[in-house]
Order: C-alpha cells, then structure tokens, then sequence
C-alpha cells in the first residue's frame, strides 16, 4: 500500500462524522482499566512491531518479541488475486524472516478482500481497490483461512480477521457481517491449529463517531456467536495533537466498551500505535515528535499498557523516517534507543504495581527478588523519593550512582 494514500485514509472521514468525533474525542475520561495483574511476568511478546519490508528481509536492529504483518503485502488481496490462485512468496520470505531473527509471536491480519471476490469496487479502499468490501461468496473466505492456516501451522502463531474494521477504509461491511467472518475463521483455525490464538478485528478509537457507531454492535454480534477470538484488540492513536494521556483517555474508552457489553476476560492487545499521525481534521496537523520527547513518549506507550491491562503493543512502525508517522523508529533514532532500553529494563522481570501520586507516576518490577522502580513525571519535572536505591540509569541508556534522597525526573527513569 502506499503510505502516503494511507495518511490521506487515516484521516478521511465525511464532515458529519468529523463533528461528531471531534465532540466524543473530548468526552470526559472513562473509568479507569484494570492493570496488569501484580506478579505478571514481563515477556519479550510485550514489544511487538511492524516491519516495513520484512518480506524482502528488513529487521529492525533492536530486540523484537512480536511481529504483526500488515502492510508487507500479505493480505489475502495480495495472496490471492485471482480466484484460488495463491502466490505465498512475500508471507513466505516475512515469515521465514521472522522465525530466523527469533520472533516469538507472529500475528498475520487475514484480510483484506481480494478485488475479485469483493462485493465494494471502490478505489479509496486499502492496502488496494476493493478489499474493504466483504467476500460475495463465504466459502471464499473459508478457502484462504484454510489454505493459510494450513500451510502456517506451527509458524504463525496468532491470526487477526481484519484491521480497523470500524473504519470504511478498510472495511465497508456491517458488524454483523464481520463478526461472522471472525466466527468462521475462528472455527477453522482451532480445528487445524488449536493453539493458534485468534485476536479479534483491530478497531480505531480515535474517531468517536465510527468507534461508537460500529464497536458496541460488534461486540453484540460476537457475543452472540459465543465470542469466538482469544483476544480482544484495539488501536489507541491519540489525534495528532495528542499525549500518552489522551491515549490513555481512547484506552479506557474501549475497556469500557467490552465491560458494558459483558465481554469475558480476555487479553487486550494494543495492535497498532504511534502519536503525532495527522487527525482528525485540519485542526489536528501532524506533528513532528523528535528527541527526548518521542523517548519518554515510545517507553511510557508500553509502561502505560501495564497500567491499562495491556498485555502488547505493536509499534507502527520500523522503517526509514516517514512524514506520516510522528515518531520515527529505526537504527539509531531516539525511539529506538529508548525501546532498546526499556526492553532491557523489565524483560523478564515480574510487574508488581503502579501508583500514582499528583503527576507522579511509580511503577514496580522485581528481578531476581531484587526490587527496582521506573518512575516519570506526566507533567513537570517532578522530585521523586530515590533513598531506598543506589543506581539510576536514563532512557539512552546511560547509569550513574546516586546519593540524594530527592531527584527530580521527567521522562521514565530506573532506579534500583
């Protein structure tokens, strides 16, 4: 797909539903999610990514756990794009690629709909003309989670319908029709890969109006069909003018949503995120989110999962520096560095809790029954008790000791 049209589509959307998702972007916050339950381990599957050009052998050059292959032209309209004519070249190089670096989690999004079996022509549709329709025939549909499902069983590991189902973009089909595509993708993956996990449509909250309209009738018609996915997941962007916080705000949003519709407990995957992408509207530009801000803002996206009970974030994404995205990642950049450390920080670690205390924010790991806190600021620098540790180390990477009983501390910083 080209990036560029993708910018356009992220922020495309009619003048009634610009209104009415300006107005529920600035709702009062929701209640706040259940974190991370106390003593979870910290896997490496935490840090997931997207990797542009994996399927011509692309990896980033920092640690990965998790990989979801979106935009690497594995889509069943890039797969299959003539009736059952399959060419697996670029799912096979991604994949192959992926297992060789070490991924332990590879997510492959089964949609979209291949222009030929599609019933929506429209050409704005993405990663190209007519996928965002739904299949004319669901026996197609079967055919492909079949035909994938059984080539890649034992390699990919976790399988997702479709993305941003919530946004015509990407899918012009109502909820009921993609809740019943998720059912019969789901029976089909547990009966030839049982411990493949299935991870429900990915939804955009940035949009109110689109979220709000589709999501609750989603759920509806899942439950109906006895929630069929391992895995509930949405994507968090904030508008482009937004912070962790506002993300946080879309965050409880969505965990909301499930609650009201009695959805079982269940994991909750972030699958897509980044800040400062254009949006919604021209009164939110896109913003370029450089040096220490894009560290502290890349490490708190996956502390603050912790605190919201999720259990994995996919940073979109690893590729050279790109206008649309805010904050770019890749070798070198502050981003990466970041992630680079904060991934050696708690990997393998067990989170214990987070507290919070005006715009203090504390959260506790231990190692090895050894304890060491990340501690940051979500407004001013701001003094935080250090006496009970000896070290404190910084987002680049740097450590140094430390004698004072008091530090001030903005983005996350390790003390132990």
């Amino acid at each position: 797909m080209s990036f560029q049209t993708r910018a356009v589509a992220l922020v495309t959307v009619t003048a009634t539903t610009l209104a009415t998702a300006g107005a529920l972007l600035l709702a009062a916050p929701a209640a706040q999610a259940a974190p991370i339950p106390p003593g979870t381990a910290i896997k490496e599957t935490l840090f997931g990514m997207h990797v542009v050009d994996l399927q011509r052998g692309n990896w980033p050059t920092i640690p990965i756990g998790s990989i979801r292959l979106w935009d690497n032209q594995t889509s069943w309209a890039d797969i299959e794009t003539t009736n059952g004519n399959y060419n697996w070249i670029n799912l096979d190089s991604s994949v192959n690629t992926a297992m060789a670096k070490g991924a332990k989690d590879i997510l492959l999004v089964l949609g979209s709909t291949p222009r030929w079996a599609s019933d929506d022509p429209s050409p704005i549709a993405l990663p190209m003309p007519g996928s965002a329709g739904m299949p004319t025939d669901l026996s197609w549909w079967d055919r492909w989670v079949t035909a994938v499902v059984t080539r890649y069983k034992g390699k990919i590991t976790s399988y997702q319908p479709w993305n941003e189902a919530n946004l015509s973009t990407f899918s012009t089909g109502s909820a009921a029709e993609m809740a019943e595509l998720t059912k019969r993708a789901y029976d089909i993956i547990k009966s030839i890969d049982p411990a493949a996990t299935v991870v429900a449509p990915s939804t955009g909250t940035r949009l109110g109006g689109p979220f709000k309209k589709f999501y609750p009738k989603f759920l509806s018609e899942l439950a109906a069909r006895g929630w069929p996915v391992d895995v509930f997941s949405a994507h968090t962007y904030p508008a482009s003018l937004g912070s962790p916080k506002d993300r946080a705000v879309l965050a409880n949003q969505w965990v909301d949503m499930l609650k009201a519709a009695g959805a079982p407990n269940k994991p909750l995957w972030d699958t897509e995120n980044n800040f400062g992408l254009a949006g919604p509207g021209p009164a939110n530009p896109d913003q370029d989110i450089v040096g220490s801000k894009a560290a502290q803002w890349t490490a708190r996206t996956y502390l603050d999962a912790l605190r919201l009970g999720i259990s994995r974030v996919y940073w979109y994404s690893w590729r050279p520096d790109l206008e649309l995205l805010g904050i770019q990642m890749n070798t070198g950049s502050d981003a990466a560095i970041s992630l680079q450390t904060l991934e050696s920080w708690i990997t393998g670690a067990t989170f214990e809790r987070c507290t919070t205390k005006g715009s203090l924010v504390t959260c506790g790991f231990k190692r090895n029954g050894k304890a060491f806190d990340i501690v940051w600021s979500e407004g001013k620098p701001t003094k935080a008790k250090v006496a009970a540790f000896s070290t404190k180390c910084e987002l680049d990477g740097r450590c140094a000791p430390i004698s004072q009983k008091k530090l001030k501390v903005t983005g996350p910083t390790f003390f132990q």
